[in-house]
């Protein structure tokens, strides 16, 4: 992603909320395999782009795993360190496991994390953990935070996820507990009720009606979210990680206005930083995948 200038410098947008191929997002990991001139070509495309690629998104149902599916989930890993290395993103999401294969040991888990984080070290590549809110054993962050603690590798840290904070409720006075130089990635949205009541209905918002911030119910809670990340010290990206099938009917200008309209208001209103100079702000793009669903 390219950076912005001034007031909304760290805020950008996964690919995840625009429509179109590669050559009008710029980064996705389906349309990079899927390239109709190869994987190569799509590198050369994202490398000449310009774009700053600060994640890649992202790898699933990792940790906790033995035998035939450890050793393939090893594989899938090694093969999306090496996409992550190959478009220049230096960072690499994993969400916490849904499978019911998977182990609750947090040993187990804290081991399996630590070797993806030692595949990763070859590359300069640092892994951030996620804590989905409807994971199997770890769906809140602070958990997250204690499985990142317990590896101990220097290139393990913590990504969040508003959307899952928000889902599970959890207060944002844990936010506080955290060391801000683990917190790797900072990801952003809101949404349209403010009670969520299954597990289905959870996991169908946040695949198909998330909001940017500032567009949903959640206002108070995503400044509250940045405003305390921000005083911890957390100088990191934020990325709106924003699942949206209304988004991906609307011209691309409409919706790139629309996250625009968020940086700002995160920006200036929240966090009120200085205006940048007339013609210096310029959206960026997260190298994710629109495909991957969280």
């Amino acid at each position: 992603m390219t950076r912005f200038s001034g007031n909304i410098d760290d805020f950008g947008m996964d690919t995840i909320p625009l429509a179109g191929s590669l050559p009008q997002i710029m980064l996705s990991a389906r349309d990079i395999v899927g390239h109709e001139q190869g994987v190569d070509a799509a590198v050369r495309a994202v490398r000449a782009s310009g774009l700053r690629v600060t994640g890649f998104q992202v790898l699933r149902d990792y940790e906790g795993l033995s035998g035939h599916l450890h050793d393939y989930k090893v594989d899938v890993a090694k093969s999306m360190l090496e996409l992550s290395a190959a478009v220049g993103a230096k960072l690499l999401l994993v969400c916490s496991s849904t499978s019911a294969h998977a182990s609750a040991d947090a040993d187990a888990i804290a081991r399996d994390l630590r070797r993806l984080a030692m595949l990763a070290v070859p590359l300069g590549i640092k892994v951030a953990f996620e804590a989905l809110s409807w994971g199997r054993t770890i769906n809140e962050f602070p958990q997250a935070w204690d499985l990142v603690c317990r590896a101990d590798a220097p290139n393990l840290g913590l990504g969040i996820d508003s959307f899952h904070v928000f889902a599970t409720k959890t207060p944002l006075a844990a936010l506080d507990l955290l060391d801000p130089e683990k917190i790797f990635l900072v990801q952003l949205a809101d949404f349209m009720w403010n009670e969520i009541r299954s597990v289905e209905e959870r996991i169908a918002t946040a695949r198909h009606f998330r909001v940017f911030p500032g567009e949903g119910v959640h206002s108070e809670q995503v400044a509250e979210l940045v405003v305390r990340l921000d005083r911890l010290g957390y100088r990191g990206d934020y990325s709106f990680e924003v699942f949206n099938d209304d988004y991906q009917q609307m011209p691309l200008p409409a919706v790139v206005a629309r996250a625009r309209r968020s940086a700002t208001w995160l920006g200036e209103d929240v966090l009120h930083r200085s205006v940048p100079l007339p013609g210096r702000i310029r959206l960026r793009t997260e190298g994710k995948s629109k495909s991957s669903q969280e």
